[in-house]
């Protein structure tokens, strides 16, 4: 077990790649509110499957196993207990956090789940919220890219970062920031759920494309820095274990980069499937329509006059 959170007067072993598997420090409080959640879905899709209803078990394993499963590792596990210790092993988590845990989620639809399975008055309440002036504001597309690539230069490059790595409180909440904005970004965009903010397939294929470039010069920014981010804070762990303070943040910038572009390809990769998918749909429809309408015609002739 290791310490959660830890700081400069603690004894960290050095970060192999067998401690990146065995490695495990467990929050309780966070684990419950993440097991709590998935209880909740999963609950959903029993009470829909008892009374005859179909639901995807891509769309459970999705949000339960991708979703909450990947906040459990980036939380729980190494990458948890040393995202205080190594800016490299931060930027892991803050990538899964904000990118990974955000899409598994939404591709789960949970508030579709919810609106099929809540009573009748929790449903209405659910539904106001999601037609609120407030969720159209919040959910804007624009609104969510806006701090999808720009919150993340806010952050290491002023004081907060720092901030959030003497403050366990300000810590829990910027992981909790990190899943808020990912899913502001990728929720409308997916558009598997009902919620305010979606827009027409040419439109998020190119919000998606955008965020590209704004990952990549932060990475790089990030690689070519020879001022330290939280500086203070890094080096007096005075570790004698590789990487130092400056390679670190070199590893730090290459994952944000790399893993910022595969992410967003994929997602851009998903979206272009699913409006191939649609307009497929939509040709179908079309095509019956006409067939119906030919249909109509053809007895319409037929009749006697």
């Amino acid at each position: 077990m290791l310490p959660l959170h830890a700081g400069p007067g603690d004894q960290i072993a050095p970060f192999t790649p067998l401690r990146l598997l065995t490695g495990w420090s467990v929050e309780p409080l966070l684990l419950g509110v993440i097991v709590l959640i998935g209880a909740i879905y999963l609950y959903g899709v029993r009470k829909l499957r008892k009374r005859g209803d179909k639901w995807s078990r891509g769309r459970t394993f999705a949000f339960v196993g991708g979703g909450l499963g990947s906040a459990i590792i980036a939380t729980q596990s190494a990458i948890g207990a040393y995202d205080t210790v190594l800016l490299s092993i931060h930027m892991a988590q803050h990538m899964i956090l904000s990118m990974l845990t955000p899409l598994m989620m939404a591709l789960g639809a949970p508030v579709t789940l919810a609106l099929r399975t809540l009573p009748q008055r929790p449903r209405k309440w659910l539904l106001s919220v999601l037609h609120s002036r407030f969720a159209r504001v919040l959910c804007f597309p624009l609104i969510g890219f806006t701090l999808f690539v720009l919150s993340p230069w806010a952050l290491y490059f002023s004081g907060f970062y720092d901030a959030t790595l003497r403050s366990a409180l300000l810590h829990d909440l910027l992981h909790l920031h990190f899943i808020l904005v990912g899913s502001l970004f990728f929720w409308p965009l997916l558009g598997l759920d009902p919620v305010p903010g979606k827009v027409i397939y040419p439109f998020r294929l190119i919000m998606t494309f955008l965020t590209l470039p704004f990952h990549a010069f932060l990475g790089i920014t990030i690689m070519s820095s020879t001022t330290l981010i939280a500086e203070d804070w890094y080096t007096s762990f005075e570790r004698s274990w590789p990487p130092s303070p400056l390679h670190d943040q070199y590893i730090a910038g290459g994952l944000l980069w790399g893993s910022g572009d595969i992410v967003g390809l994929v997602f851009f990769a998903v979206l272009f499937v699913q409006w191939v998918r649609d307009s497929q749909r939509e040709a179908r429809r079309e095509d019956r329509r006409l067939d119906r309408l030919e249909e109509q015609a053809r007895r319409a002739e037929q009749s006697p006059r």
